[in-house]
């Protein structure tokens, strides 16, 4: 999710900063020693601690602040700066009835659309799981980016292939002050290597969908960009609800915000799992490496 809005009011300004995808270090791989033992009452566990006996009902991800419930729809809206120039931004959020085993470990399917100036330059699916401590697991992801009309490449990661490994989204239970945690991590060629850290809890804040309180701020950052950090406002029983930037190396300053929230029905469901499953059948053509190396996405028992 990226980009801003210049055009809202000033109870719906936006804050705070982009992460960048860059390419990662050894300092970035947190805990690649997988053989040590889970520590399931660490405040946030690092890469190390993954191991599948931590999951249960993984794909019903419950979470406070990040409920992915199959159905819901979020729609933001904001800006970016590209070259100089500020874009109209916009981003869609699906999380589909699809579910997909990852190292045993199974995942809800989220299929995001991300636009600028109206024209769509990020189609992606992505990969979450709940372990039973209530930790936000991200296990991969499928971006196809595309550049007027064209398709550009799709540098997708899967935990597991390739030296990539699973990170947290959001730890169980947010608390300031708390170690900065790896939010999962590929090396070159993909070099995907974002950060998270526990910035605020107990915000407020109002965008266009409504209020809320009990807000956590989870700062995303890479380590070898200092000075740049995504800030993303996660409310209770809605999850993402504010996107900023803050730090003077923040190239993009994306703003979004919460615009509208649904329960997609039956017939809009179908739909939304048809594309993300075409979106899939374009992945193993496309990332035959990563993407191709697992088991196909299934419709979530009831």
């Amino acid at each position: 999710m990226q980009r801003s809005l210049a055009y809202w009011s000033a109870a719906c300004a936006l804050v705070l900063a982009t992460s960048a995808c860059g390419s990662g270090s050894q300092a970035d791989r947190e805990g690649t020693d997988r053989s040590a033992a889970p520590s399931p009452r660490a405040a946030v566990p690092a890469a190390k601690d993954y191991d599948p006996s931590r999951f249960g009902d993984s794909a019903n991800v419950e979470h406070r602040w990040y409920p992915l419930r199959p159905g819901t729809r979020l729609d933001y809206r904001g800006s970016s700066v590209e070259d100089g120039e500020r874009l109209r931004h916009g981003v869609t959020v699906i999380v589909t009835d699809l579910t997909k085993v990852i190292d045993g470990v199974e995942n809800v399917v989220v299929w995001e659309r991300d636009y600028e100036n109206g024209d769509l330059v990020e189609d992606e699916l992505a990969l979450f799981a709940q372990d039973r401590d209530g930790n936000i697991w991200h296990m991969g992801e499928y971006p196809e980016e595309w550049e007027e009309g064209t398709f550009a490449k799709a540098p997708a990661w899967v935990h597991g292939v390739a030296g990539a490994y699973a990170g947290i989204t959001i730890p169980a239970k947010p608390r300031e002050g708390t170690p900065g945690y790896a939010q999962g991590y590929a090396p070159p060629p993909i070099s995907w290597a974002d950060r998270g850290r526990v910035y605020k809890t107990g915000q407020k804040t109002c965008v266009p969908a409504g209020c809320y309180g009990d807000v956590v701020v989870i700062e995303e950052f890479e380590r070898s960009v200092p000075g740049a950090f995504q800030d993303k406002y996660y409310a209770p029983g809605v999850g993402v609800v504010r996107v900023g930037w803050r730090g003077e190396n923040d190239d993009s300053k994306e703003v979004l915000v919460l615009v509208a929230r649904k329960t997609l029905s039956s017939e809009e469901m179908n739909q939304a799992r048809a594309e993300a499953q075409a979106l899939e059948d374009r992945a193993y053509r496309i990332s035959k490496d990563a993407w191709g190396t697992t088991p196909r996405a299934q419709v979530a028992a009831d």
